[in-house]
């Protein structure tokens, strides 16, 4: 019984660290495509983000060091794309290449977590 306890909470725990990632990309696509802006109305996206945020959190409140890593990769994100989406990457060419190179990169970053978490939520949901 415990064991089934642990499992659906390393799955809940996995699922919403996915979930976060994937709205946190989501982020990042609206300023590195017009049609992905279009997609998903940021009012629903806002929602989201911050209801999966929050629970992520609440989640993470027993270990402070993980909870410290993921908040500031949330500040990072949205800053980042605060700046894009406001005036910041309509300024000269070199400034719109630099963030764009930024944007790329810490998408790819979240791509390679979310496939990572994706295989072990799957292992999790086998066990």
């Amino acid at each position: 019984m415990n064991s089934q306890l642990t499992t659906n909470s390393h799955i809940e725990i996995t699922e919403t660290l996915v979930r976060l990632y994937v709205f946190l990309a989501q982020e990042l696509d609206r300023c590195l495509n017009e049609a992905a802006r279009q997609t998903f109305p940021e009012h629903e996206l806002q929602a989201h983000l911050s209801s999966t945020r929050a629970k992520m959190m609440e989640i993470l409140s027993v270990n402070e060091v993980v909870k410290g890593k993921v908040e500031q990769e949330c500040i990072r994100v949205l800053s980042l794309t605060a700046a894009c989406l406001t005036a910041a990457c309509l300024t000269g060419a070199d400034g719109k290449t630099a963030t764009m190179e930024t944007l790329n990169a810490e998408r790819a970053v979240l791509k390679n977590k979310t496939m990572a978490l994706s295989d072990l939520l799957a292992v999790f949901r086998a066990a």
